[in-house]
């Protein structure tokens, strides 16, 4: 097995326990408001559905592509919500199955990836990381989606991916903040929900983030703020990293 076709099996395991979760709804629990400011529900799978297959799109090469949706869009905003819009044109029931078929869909074309693609989202992603990128908002969405109606999150193993991502994505999220990287190695330490030990950098380092990695991927998908949170950052480089903190574009 290839270290592509591990991650969209983590993939699959991730989108099929949200889906579980939605499928056993009732018609009303799709209209409950989620912790993302004007989103219910119905919106947020929707949103998933929308973006996989924009993915797919991406990676086939087709007009749904996300550079070219983006170039013909007024604002990133209008991009998001295309499929929330289309979404509430449809019972919850209907976006369910949109999204089934989009996930079965997407990762058929994530398995057909060679190792060499490098896949044009946002300012591109080789095949692991886009397949890393897509678990994690199908986790970030799902901890919104599993707060609005009540149910239990279990976080799994999965999250050495998106902790993975997260850090792997410093440089941007530097950038984004308008802020110079620190020149300092950073190291992260993560305890796993297994028990298991996640590492990142240089053993060595005197810039070290350590903690869980649910509240670490919960504070880079923006889910959480640091101060709610048990992570520590010791030194300047490990405060700055949890202060630009964004796992995505």
């Amino acid at each position: 097995m290839t270290e592509r076709d591990a991650l969209v099996d983590d993939l699959a395991a991730e989108q099929g326990e949200l889906l579980a979760v939605v499928e056993a709804l009732d018609p009303d629990d799709w209209f409950r408001p989620t912790p993302a400011w004007g989103w219910d529900v119905r919106d947020t799978i929707a949103h998933l559905a929308a973006t996989d297959e924009m993915a797919i799109a991406t990676m086939k090469g087709g007009g749904g592509a996300i550079n070219a949706v983006a170039d013909a869009a007024a604002s990133t905003e209008d991009v998001t919500y295309q499929g929330v819009l289309r979404g509430r044109r449809l019972s919850g029931a209907e976006v369910a199955r949109w999204w089934s078929g989009a996930q079965v869909a997407e990762r058929q074309a994530l398995r057909a990836l060679t190792p060499d693609t490098r896949v044009p989202w946002g300012l591109g992603m080789r095949a692991p990381s886009f397949v890393t990128a897509r678990l994690m908002e199908t986790w970030a969405h799902g901890l919104d989606v599993r707060a609005a109606v009540g149910a239990t999150v279990v976080d799994t193993d999965r999250l050495a991916h998106i902790a993975w991502l997260g850090t792997r994505a410093l440089p941007y999220a530097y950038s984004v903040a308008g802020r110079e990287m620190p020149a300092e190695p950073l190291r992260v330490e993560l305890v796993l929900p297994s028990g298991a030990l996640w590492t990142w950098g240089p053993g060595d380092a005197s810039a070290r983030i350590t903690g869980t990695a649910g509240d670490y991927c919960r504070v880079f998908v923006q889910r959480l703020r640091v101060a709610d949170t048990a992570v520590v950052a010791e030194g300047d480089a490990a405060q700055a990293a949890l202060e630009v903190a964004r796992a995505f574009l």
